[in-house]
C-alpha cells in the first residue's frame, strides 16, 4: 500500500485492547485471507486531513488485502486515479471547507476509465432530531453509494467487502465483455445478436462482409425491415420463430438476401439466450456461407436442437428435442481447425448437402467460391468481389459495353440500347421483368399501429400538399409506398370496400413495392408513393369528391400505386427502337403502361395472401379492373393533353349546369 502524504496510521483500538477484541481481530484477518481474490482490488482514499475515519478505511483495506492509495487534494486524486485505475474510490464528504466531494466525483467520472469504478461517499452522522437526507444529489453527482461516518475498522471492512462482492464483481463481468466482443470482431463466422423483439443490436465484421451492409445500417432495425430471399419455403420463418420462442435452438439451411440483392445460401444456427426473470432476452444467430468446399459444419447436440427433418422434405417437419444442460457440443465460434470431422459431422454434412443439392452450372460454382473467399477478406477486397459477382451474374459476359457515359449520356443510352435487346438478363435467363416473384421474399408486414413514432409523425401530415415524400423515403429506408399506402387506403376505407383484411392489404402493398426497381433514380416506389399522395389529395377535394363514387376512388388509389410497377427506367420509344420483348409483346403500343397494368393484376391474383380482390363479386371486379386499366393506360404521355381536357370538361360541365340552375 502507498500513501501520497502523511504517516502510516496506527491501528485503532476498537474495544479497549482486551483479549476478546484481539481474538475478533485475528478472526477478521483470517476471514479476509479466505476472501481475497487472485487479483486484489485497488482502493483510493480521498481525505483532505488524516483522522480516525481515514485511518479506519486504511486499516480495513489492509485487512481485506486491498492495495490502497491516499490523496489529499482533488488534483492529486484525479492524477492518482489516472495512474492506477482504482476499482473503489472513497471520498470524504463530511467537511466541504476542504473540497467539494461532488466536484471531485464529477472530475473522476469525466475521465475515460471511470465507468467501471465504484465511488463511495462518506457522509456525516445525522443528529437525532434531523431528517434523513436524500441520496439523490450524491447519485446525480456520480457516486455509487454512501457510507455514514463510522470509524470502526470492522464497519469499514464490511462495507468494502460488500462492495467487492457486489458492485465490483459485476463491473468485472462488464469489463470482460470487451474481451468477448474482441473475439466476435475477429470471428470468421457471421454473428448477429437481436433482442427478444428481433431488433438488431450487434453484427460482427464477418456479417458485414457476408451481407454487404455496414453495421450502422443495421443496428436498431427490426429483422422484418430487411429484404427476404424468395428461395425459402413460405412457412420457414414461422417454423423458426416457433422453435426459438420455445427456448430451443434452430439449425438448418436458410437463404438470405444481401444488400446488393443477391441471394446467399447459409448454414444458420440460432440460439435463444435466457436472461432476467428466466425469459428469453436475446437471440444469437451464427451464420456461415454454405458452399461445396465448405466442409466445416456446426456440430449438433442430438438432444439440444430444432433442425429440419431431411427425410421428410415434402412436409418439412421439425424435430424438437429437450435441452441437455450438462454437455457442450457446439464448436467454438472462432474455430477454423483442420481436424478430421467426426462421424456425426460427416453424417450431418452429407444430409445437409442432400437437402441443399441443386443442379449447378460451372459459373454458379465460381460464384460460390468467390462468396466463400469474401468471408475472410478485408472490406476493400470484399467490396471489389461484390462488383465481380454483380458482373458474373449477368449473361452478357461477352457483350460489348461503352467505356464511359459521362460525355454524352443520351447518346450512350441510345447506342447502348442498339447494342443489346434493352433488357438486362440475370443468371438462369430470368429477365428483370420477372412475372413470378412470390411474396415470400418480402418482409413480414407491420400493422399501422406498430409504425415507428418518427414515421407515424410524418404520416400525420400526409393530407397536406406540402408533405415531403423524400423525408418519408429516408425514414422508411426506401419503403415509403407500404407505409403511406397503409395510411391512405385506411383513411379511404379501401379494406371495407374490397371486403379484405388489413393483413391482405399490407401484403399487397409490400408486393407492389418490391416490384419497383430501387435502382431507378425516378421511376421507383418513392415516385409511386408521391403519385399516390397527390391522387389522395385531389380525391379529398370537394369538387372532385362530389363527381366520383367510392369505386372510382378505390380504382384511382390502386392505379396510382401500380401505375409504374416494374418500370425498367427506359421510355416506350427506347424499348420500341431497341426491339425489346415488351415492345414486341404489346405491338409498340403503350408498351410500359400495358405492362404495368398486366403485371399488377398477375402479381395480385398469384397469391391468395395478397389478393385484395378475392372477396368482391365478379361484376364489381370487372368494373373495378377496367377502371384501373383505363387509368394506368392514361398515364401514357402521348395522350396526356387529351385526357386532361376530358377531365376538365367532366368537372366543369356539371358545375356549370348547377350554377345555371341556381341563378334561374
Amino acid at each position: 500500500m502507498s500513501l501520497d502524504c502523511g504517516r502510516k496510521p496506527e491501528y485503532p483500538s476498537e474495544s479497549g485492547g482486551d483479549a476478546g477484541a484481539m481474538q475478533h481481530q485475528v478472526l477478521f484477518v483470517l476471514a479476509a485471507d479466505q476472501l481475497r481474490l487472485g487479483a486484489r482490488e485497488h482502493v483510493l482514499l480521498v481525505f483532505a486531513k488524516e483522522d480516525s475515519q481515514s485511518d479506519a478505511f486504511w486499516w480495513a483495506c489492509d485487512r481485506a488485502g486491498f492495495r490502497c492509495n491516499i490523496a489529499r487534494t482533488p488534483e492529486s486524486a484525479v492524477e492518482c486515479f489516472l495512474d492506477n485505475h482504482h476499482e473503489i474510490i472513497v471520498i470524504d464528504g463530511r467537511h466541504s471547507r476542504y473540497f467539494e466531494p461532488e466536484a471531485i466525483c464529477r472530475m473522476i467520472r469525466a475521465t475515460k476509465h471511470s465507468e467501471n469504478t465504484v465511488i463511495l461517499a462518506v457522509v456525516p452522522q445525522k443528529l437525532p432530531d434531523q431528517e434523513e437526507p436524500s441520496v439523490l444529489p450524491l447519485l446525480c453527482a456520480g457516486f455509487s453509494r454512501r457510507f455514514v461516518e463510522n470509524s470502526s475498522v470492522s464497519a469499514c471492512y464490511n462495507e468494502l467487502i460488500q462492495i467487492e462482492h457486489g458492485e465490483v464483481r459485476c463491473q468485472f463481468k462488464l469489463r470482460a465483455c470487451n474481451s468477448v466482443f474482441t473475439a466476435l470482431e475477429h470471428c470468421q463466422e457471421a454473428v448477429e445478436i437481436t433482442s427478444e423483439d428481433h431488433i438488431i443490436q450487434y453484427v460482427n465484421p464477418a456479417f458485414e462482409r457476408m451481407m454487404g451492409y455496414y453495421r450502422g445500417e443495421l443496428i436498431g432495425k427490426e429483422l422484418t425491415e430487411l429484404p427476404k430471399s424468395d428461395k425459402n419455403r413460405a412457412d420457414l420463418l414461422d417454423t423458426i420463430n416457433t422453435c426459438i420462442k420455445k427456448g430451443k435452438e434452430w439449425q438448418g439451411i436458410y437463404f438470405a438476401r444481401k444488400k446488393s440483392g443477391d441471394n446467399i445460401q447459409q448454414q444458420v444456427k440460432i440460439l435463444p439466450v435466457i436472461g432476467q426473470g428466466g425469459k428469453i432476452r436475446h437471440f444469437v444467430a451464427i451464420k456461415r456461407a454454405n458452399t461445396d468446399n465448405n466442409n466445416q459444419v456446426f456440430k449438433i447436440n442430438k438432444e439440444d436442437r430444432c433442425s429440419v427433418d431431411h427425410t421428410q422434405s415434402e412436409c418439412h417437419s421439425l424435430r424438437h428435442r429437450d435441452r441437455r444442460k450438462d454437455s457442450i457440443d457446439a464448436r467454438s465460434v472462432g474455430s477454423r481447425g483442420s481436424d478430421a470431422p467426426s462421424l456425426q459431422n460427416r453424417r450431418y454434412s452429407s444430409v445437409a448437402r442432400i437437402h441443399s443439392m441443386t443442379i449447378e452450372a460451372p459459373i454458379t460454382k465460381v460464384i460460390n467460391i468467390i462468396n466463400a473467399a469474401q468471408e475472410s477478406s478485408p472490406v476493400t477486397v470484399a467490396e471489389a468481389l461484390d462488383r465481380v459477382l454483380e458482373i458474373l451474374r449477368t449473361t452478357e459476359l461477352y457483350s460489348p459495353q461503352l467505356a464511359s457515359k459521362e460525355d454524352d449520356p443520351h447518346t450512350s443510352d441510345l447506342v447502348g440500347g442498339l447494342m443489346s435487346d434493352g433488357l438486362r438478363r440475370l443468371s438462369g435467363n430470368e429477365y428483370v421483368f420477372s412475372k413470378n416473384m412470390s411474396q415470400s421474399q418480402l418482409a413480414i408486414p407491420v400493422t399501422l399501429k406498430d409504425v415507428p413514432p418518427s414515421i407515424a409523425e410524418m404520416l400525420n401530415d400526409e393530407e397536406r400538399w406540402e408533405f415531403n415524400i423524400l423525408d418519408l423515403e429516408a425514414a422508411t429506408h426506401k419503403r415509403p409506398l407500404t407505409y403511406l399506402g397503409l395510411k391512405i387506403f385506411t383513411s379511404f376505407g379501401v379494406c371495407d370496400f374490397l371486403n379484405c383484411s388489413e393483413a391482405t392489404l399490407r401484403s399487397w402493398l409490400q408486393l407492389m413495392e418490391a416490384n419497383y426497381h430501387s435502382s431507378n433514380s425516378y421511376h421507383n416506389s418513392t415516385h409511386a408513393a408521391d403519385v399516390l399522395h397527390a391522387t389522395a389529395y385531389f380525391l379529398r377535394k370537394e369538387r372532385v369528391k362530389s363527381s366520383l363514387d367510392q369505386l372510382d376512388e378505390v380504382a384511382a388509389l390502386i392505379a396510382a400505386t401500380v401505375h409504374d410497377v416494374d418500370h425498367p427506367g427506359r421510355t416506350n420509344s427506347f424499348l420500341c427502337n431497341a426491339g425489346s420483348e415488351l415492345a414486341i409483346l404489346y405491338n409498340d403500343t403503350a408498351v410500359l403502361e400495358s405492362h404495368h397494368a398486366a403485371l399488377a393484376f398477375q402479381l395480385t391474383i398469384h397469391d391468395s395472401k395478397s389478393n385484395i380482390f378475392k372477396n368482391i363479386d365478379r361484376n364489381q371486379f370487372r368494373t373495378l379492373r377496367q377502371a384501373i386499366i383505363d387509368m394506368v393506360l392514361a398515364t401514357e404521355m402521348t395522350r396526356h393533353f387529351e385526357h386532361v381536357s376530358k377531365f376538365v370538361n367532366s368537372i366543369n360541365k356539371p358545375m356549370a349546369a348547377i350554377e345555371e340552375t341556381s341563378m334561374s
